[in-house]
């Protein structure tokens, strides 16, 4: 459901990330210096805060956005799922973060019920 175009930057964050940890790591085993292998963490944690705040707020809203838009496209306005739709495009400015992956299944669903649907209508 996440398109690859938005969790490009937060795997490559990701994998700075995973550099910053393995770094950590050869320090611990060369014993370095406890105050630099804290500095080192505390990097590595909050680059972790924003990667998930990346991909949250940034790379799940957009997709949901995405998949709102494909699923509005699809029902001409008249189909069983009309009301459902419009509500989750008037609720979508005010989601929170914790809302957001609730909501990407919601539109999900309703997308996959429409497809259903148009085939069956398809073959009648």
């Amino acid at each position: 459901m996440l398109q690859k175009d938005l969790t490009r930057d937060i795997k490559t964050r990701l994998n700075t990330i995973k550099g910053q940890l393995e770094g950590i790591i050869k320090m611990l085993d060369e014993d370095k210096n406890p105050e630099t292998v804290l500095v080192q963490f505390k990097a590595a944690g909050k680059a972790l805060e924003t990667a998930q705040f990346l991909l949250l707020d940034e790379t799940f809203r957009k997709s949901l956005a995405v998949k709102l838009s494909e699923t509005m496209e699809n029902c001409s306005g008249d189909c069983s799922q009309a009301v459902r739709i419009e509500m989750l495009r008037k609720q979508f400015p005010n989601l929170t973060v914790d809302e957001l992956t609730s909501k990407m299944h919601e539109i999900q669903s309703v997308y996959d019920q429409m497809k259903e649907n148009h085939s069956k209508n398809k073959s009648a």
